[in-house]
């Protein structure tokens, strides 16, 4: 799989921190990589996000010559769900499919990043985990550390596997680090037997 898409169990749980780990883990793999970020909202003068892993893609890839506007399509002001954010304003899927093969132009491994959690709404009836289908990608489902977590990954887990799609997943551990271990490790180690981390990612 060329595509891996990277969604999170809820918002601001560090989507755009694995995208960096994992553009650079492929990338030290001798791969050249490349990064879509479809729609980036509270955007004010540019897609902070999207910018960020543009500058680091370029530094990895330097076949990546695109444009910001290839590499962040949609990018709406108010700091919402795609659907709300958008306002009148159309997503055009088929555009997005036809963007995606354009950027594979240049390189090997292509890194897409959601917004928000699996089920924030792009339109009325779909939602950012169709995307996942949509876009034939691998997904990877990033958790926080925070209390909450087990709720948030279980959730977001039978959502993947109701649809039957391919995923892994790693904990981001950032929030509530110093009591992870006693609070929530437990029974993840439990159910899951083995955890992966994000930061180990090498």
């Amino acid at each position: 799989m060329n595509r891996i898409f990277i969604s999170g169990t809820n918002t601001d749980v560090g989507k755009t921190y694995a995208s960096e780990q994992i553009l650079k883990h492929y990338a030290k793999k001798g791969l050249k990589v490349g990064y879509f970020k479809p729609c980036e909202t509270g955007v004010i003068d540019k897609p902070l996000d999207g910018s960020k892993m543009f500058e680091l893609v370029k530094k990895l890839n330097p076949e990546f010559k695109v444009t910001i506007n290839d590499v962040v399509p949609y990018q709406f002001k108010l700091p919402a769900a795609p659907y709300v954010a958008k306002k009148e304003h159309n997503i055009d899927f088929e555009f997005l499919k036809d963007k995606i093969k354009y950027l594979e132009t240049m390189c090997d491994l292509l890194v897409i990043e959601g917004a928000g959690g699996l089920m924030v709404p792009v339109l009325e009836d779909l939602f950012m985990i169709d995307l996942i289908k949509i876009f034939e990608a691998k997904a990877v489902l990033i958790a926080p550390s925070k209390l909450g977590c087990i709720n948030d990954i279980l959730l977001s887990i039978e959502a993947l596997k109701n649809r039957k799609i391919d995923f892994e997943w790693y904990i981001n551990l950032y929030q509530d680090k110093d009591s992870f271990d006693e609070v929530s490790k437990p029974f993840l180690e439990k159910h899951f037997k083995t955890l992966k981390y994000l930061h180990e990612l090498d």
